[in-house]
């Protein structure tokens, strides 16, 4: 497969349509068609349903657009990190979930391209798992993580502060209205969590024997959407304080109290861009407190 017919499949793919797709990528109808065709005969599989004005992806289509924009994606930023120019330049991407610790990493970026204002910043949003993936895949440089995670196979540096867990209920509900959650507290509320298992299980460590009296009806990766839910009188949401406000509702901490730590990650023994090493050296030595003056 040439990344250049992966680029016109995913044209195709996107505008559902040969004939606006040929006229987006600058080549003729035919030569599209042709190419597509030719795709399909290596990969031995249907990748279209086509009809007289649009064209579906099969089962099998679907799954190559997936690892096409993977593979596409991953080309380009390989081809950034290998120009050399005489000023630092390029592109880092950074995963993240959402965390008050992220004012600090925005100030490390911030600093940095101070040095360095060639240099371009990709910002991916989802939770540790997602993030972890996206870095194996080579997609993401580095991930800001929340604990608990399992950073075994990273080489990581902590940041210092602390991530404090609570529940986002209607301000004028009962729990809305405590000035810290117990775990008898929640006995018999509707809980949402967060996808990850690793929260799930520190969840119900924290709740103890009470975790039975817990109904968990939702999960989630990242806070806005579930947020209207709650509003919706869905129920209680486990979460990070943020400073953010949503309109009716009130966080409210945990007791006893659950923090989390949060933890800059990246790949053990890769070679790193010129771009992503300067970087790591700028993140450690501020972190360290030799750098404190650029921050």
């Amino acid at each position: 497969m040439e990344l250049r017919v992966l680029s016109y499949f995913l044209m195709v793919a996107r505008e559902e349509n040969i004939t606006r797709a040929a006229q987006l990528l600058h080549v003729t109808q035919p030569t599209l068609s042709r190419q597509l065709m030719q795709l399909e005969q290596e990969l031995g599989v249907r990748l279209f349903t086509r009809s007289s004005h649009h064209i579906v992806l099969t089962d099998e289509g679907m799954l190559l657009r997936r690892r096409a924009q993977e593979l596409v994606s991953l080309a380009e930023k390989t081809r950034r990190e290998l120009r050399r120019d005489e000023q630092l330049s390029g592109e880092i991407s950074i995963g993240s979930g959402e965390f008050h610790s992220f004012s600090l990493l925005a100030t490390l970026l911030a600093s940095f391209r101070r040095q360095y204002p060639l240099v371009r910043f990709d910002l991916y949003s989802g939770n540790a798992d997602n993030i972890k993936d996206r870095i194996e895949r080579g997609t993401l440089d580095i991930g800001l993580l929340s604990d608990p995670v399992d950073i075994g196979k990273y080489e990581f540096a902590r940041l210092p502060q602390k991530e404090v867990w609570g529940i986002l209920a209607p301000a004028d509900s009962p729990l809305g209205q405590k000035e810290q959650i117990a775990p008898a507290d929640l006995a018999g509320q509707r809980l949402m969590v967060s996808q990850r298992a690793l929260v799930q299980n520190a969840l119900a460590s924290w709740l103890g024997e009470l975790q039975q009296q817990v109904e968990i009806t939702t999960t989630y990766n990242l806070l806005y959407n579930v947020a209207m839910m709650v509003q919706q009188g869905m129920g209680v949401a486990l979460c990070l304080e943020l400073d953010c406000h949503y309109e009716g509702l009130r966080f409210v901490p945990l007791w006893p109290r659950w923090e989390s730590g949060t933890v800059l990650v990246w790949k053990k023994n890769q070679a790193l861009s010129p771009t992503f090493d300067a970087f790591l050296r700028h993140v450690k030595l501020c972190l360290s407190g030799i750098s404190d003056d650029n921050l």
